[in-house]
């Protein structure tokens, strides 16, 4: 398949049409489902798995990961217990998982400690798994998707494997994080340590937020990149936020000598890449299109390496997951250690408003010829 596995054949759903591809797919009595959530305060929590109970019944299972990060507020503590109820209204077959964002010494270990807890269940019997990400965090997420892929793979597997999400801007935007002070690598996208790497050209490709862009100060003083090409989210629902954003790490990186656009990535107005805020495959493919165009061109030099931080909104993560795992990239991202929530905001907001998105990653829609 040209480009990618996913390039030219991928099959996703948006909004309305993922509950009506679910309520289709799961018409069958054979099959069986398995989903992996979060168990948190985030309003989104439950939504998915409770639409998943009503169209499977008692032939839904359900894998609730809870993150734990040191002192907890109390109210983000209750939250998470009504969630966490909810769920269990509506799930007869539940089991929850706790697992240590932080070790003892600061070290990020959420990922190895989420595969950890997966270990312990067997995906034997289930014809599907669906992973939600909409209330795991990215360092969770992505290793967690990334260990059942590759478990599947290794296996040649039929089930069917699944990624779903719930995405509200304006609900992210109620939530603020406390983030770590130094950079992590996500664990199962390394960056590489092996020799001559370091003769690579390294391109690092941060999908750009409006309120992160300390965080990817962070992450390029970590890993000095020789070129960056920040990614900004266009279209978008607000046609000015990537003009906002761009202006926004204009006025972080700016030098203390020369004009406007001399600043310390030495970062020019023709670095920015764009990319659909609302359709993963769009970042997944254009990610893709920018590693092939760069091989021909480095080969010779030691060759290319590309580092991804998609730190910006929850649908263009999915896409970069993607990504990472087709063409074995490096993610680089900073975590976060708690949270600050407007709960006046988040009342007022319309939950009915948050886009859905789903992927189908693989299993039997697709030729074994493709994989």
């Amino acid at each position: 398949m040209s480009g990618g596995r996913w390039y030219e054949r991928c099959i996703a759903h948006y909004d309305e049409k993922v509950i009506d591809f679910f309520t289709c797919h799961f018409e069958d009595e054979e099959r069986n489902c398995i989903v992996i959530a979060g168990a948190g305060f985030d309003p989104r929590s439950a939504a998915l798995v409770t639409q998943l109970s009503a169209i499977l019944g008692d032939r839904l299972a359900t894998v609730l990961i809870k993150e734990e990060r040191p002192d907890p507020e109390s109210t983000l503590v209750n939250k998470a217990a009504e969630n966490l109820e909810n769920i269990r209204e509506h799930c007869a077959d539940l089991s929850v998982h706790e697992v240590e964002i932080f070790a003892d010494d600061g070290a990020v270990v959420g990922g190895r400690n989420a595969i950890h807890a997966l270990k312990g269940v067997d995906f034997t019997g289930f014809t599907d798994v669906i992973v939600d990400m909409s209330a795991l965090s990215m360092g969770v997420s992505y290793p967690l998707i990334l260990y059942i892929f590759q478990l599947l793979e290794q296996v040649d597997s039929d089930i069917n494997l699944h990624l779903a999400l719930l995405s509200n801007p304006e609900l992210d935007s109620a939530i603020e994080s406390e983030p770590n002070d130094k950079m992590s690598n996500i664990h199962g996208f390394p960056m590489s340590d092996l020799y001559g790497d370091s003769d690579k050209a390294l391109l690092w490709l941060p999908l750009l937020s409006e309120k992160k862009q300390q965080l990817h100060k962070i992450i390029y003083d970590a890993i000095k990149p020789h070129d960056t090409c920040p990614i900004l989210p266009f279209p978008a629902e607000d046609p000015k936020k990537g003009d906002r954003i761009a202006s926004r790490v204009f006025d972080l990186i700016q030098a203390d000598w020369g004009g406007p656009l001399d600043n310390e990535w030495e970062l020019d107005p023709r670095n920015f890449v764009y990319a659909d805020e609302r359709k993963p495959l769009d970042i997944y493919r254009t990610i893709l299109r920018i590693n092939a165009e760069r091989k021909p061109v480095f080969e010779t030099f030691g060759g290319s390496t590309i580092v991804l931080s998609p730190m910006g909104s929850k649908i263009p993560t999915l896409g970069a997951l993607m990504a990472a795992i087709e063409g074995k990239f490096p993610v680089v991202y900073v975590e976060s250690i708690a949270y600050n929530v407007d709960w006046t905001k988040i009342n007022t907001i319309e939950q009915g408003k948050s886009r859905m998105s789903h992927i189908w990653l693989c299993g039997d829609a697709y030729l074994k010829a493709d994989n």
